[in-house]
């Protein structure tokens, strides 16, 4: 029997490994292996991870190791710890870790030091800010992985310039995407859509979430101006993490259009992108989204690991000055932005492609 211990902490993990449970669940008829689904706690809010579970259809985790809050090193540390006595507990051949959080660095080395193979899903984008813990976490666990699930040939191309060969590579696509595709037709429309009495393409999504942001509350407040000034009289929805709005609650910004809500399920956000108008955004998972559901993206970053989401999707690299955002928003409101093209791979069937080479190939090795 193959075992694979899969590893999912914080918010975006659990749209990424939903799919490939699902298509795990359907190899497991033919095939012999099993799974073991490791929660490492890493997000605690149930509207961030619980609910991600009930609405994707994700079995309960076998083990919660219950490793939140603290500083970047004192969750890795726990998350060392705690997944060193699961995985000594419970003996994995694959452990299987997906995107760039701090327990996707802490679970592959963890398994490593125990003489565990590793795959990393979504190797090899790099954005080459180091400043991003995010950055730091992709670097680690690229450097020790034994196998690479990538999302596009750009991917594979930073991976071979790190050394790694060709045999540990396996160009699959997006599972991000898989999870859209399978569940857009279960988006669900929110409380606060009839409470604002919003309507489709007449209000912007945002979202911020990164310390580059968000810490620094001048700069915070200077960016939400700049977005209120240009956004002209479109109601702007900003579902906060929960860190994030305690920042925001200490700004003196008070404006009619600007409704900061609680952070929304999985089905409950996306219905709110699929009918905005756009999304402004610092995150990297949303800009794949909204690409593939063809809503122009506006990325408050200096830098991205997805740049397929610029040359063929929706997305622009605003930057973190607020002075850039004029003339992007002027392209929105004009009515100019660029189309959706399509992004090699980015199907839907990316976990059929992932457990196909488990089955076909690791598991035969």
């Amino acid at each position: 029997m193959y075992k694979i211990a899969i590893i999912a902490g914080a918010r975006p993990n659990f749209m990424k490994i939903a799919p490939i449970i699902h298509a795990l669940e359907r190899a497991r008829q033919v095939v012999g292996l099993s799974y073991r689904l490791v929660h490492t706690g890493q997000h605690y809010d149930k509207n961030m991870s619980e609910s991600f579970f009930e609405q994707l259809s994700i079995p309960q985790p076998n083990i919660n190791l219950e490793c939140s809050g603290g500083s970047q090193a004192e969750q890795t540390a726990s998350i060392l710890l705690a997944f060193e006595k699961e995985l000594k507990a419970n003996p994995a051949d694959l452990v299987l870790v997906v995107g760039d959080v701090t327990s996707t660095m802490a679970c592959a080395l963890v398994a490593k030091k125990l003489n565990t193979k590793v795959a990393h899903v979504e190797g090899g984008i790099h954005s080459g800010d180091m400043t991003m813990p995010e950055e730091i976490n992709r670097i680690v666990t690229d450097s020790i992985a034994d196998y690479f699930f990538t999302t596009s040939e750009l991917a594979n191309q930073n991976l071979k310039a790190e050394g790694i060969k060709e045999c540990q590579l396996f160009l699959v696509g997006n599972t991000m995407i898989d999870t859209l595709f399978k569940n857009r037709s279960r988006f669900l429309k929110p409380k606060i859509w009839e409470d604002l009495g919003l309507k489709s393409r007449d209000y912007l999504v945002l979202t911020m979430h990164r310390p580059a942001n968000v810490d620094a509350e001048q700069k915070l407040e200077e960016m939400l101006i700049e977005i209120l000034l240009q956004t002209r009289d479109m109601p702007i929805i900003f579902p906060a993490h929960p860190r994030t709005k305690s920042i925001l609650s200490r700004l003196d910004i008070q404006n009619q259009r600007l409704h900061v809500i609680e952070p929304l399920s999985y089905l409950e956000f996306n219905y709110m992108v699929e009918n905005a108008k756009a999304v402004i955004t610092d995150s990297g998972g949303i800009t794949e989204e909204a690409s593939i559901m063809n809503i122009p993206c506006l990325t408050l970053r200096d830098n991205t690991e997805r740049p397929e989401t610029i040359a063929l999707g929706t997305n622009e690299l605003v930057g973190t000055n607020p002075q850039n955002l004029k003339p992007y928003l002027d392209t929105l409101f004009n009515g100019t932005w660029k189309q959706m093209q399509s992004i090699p791979f980015w199907d839907g069937k990316t976990a059929e492609r992932i457990v196909e080479v488990i089955t076909e190939k690791l598991i035969k090795n």
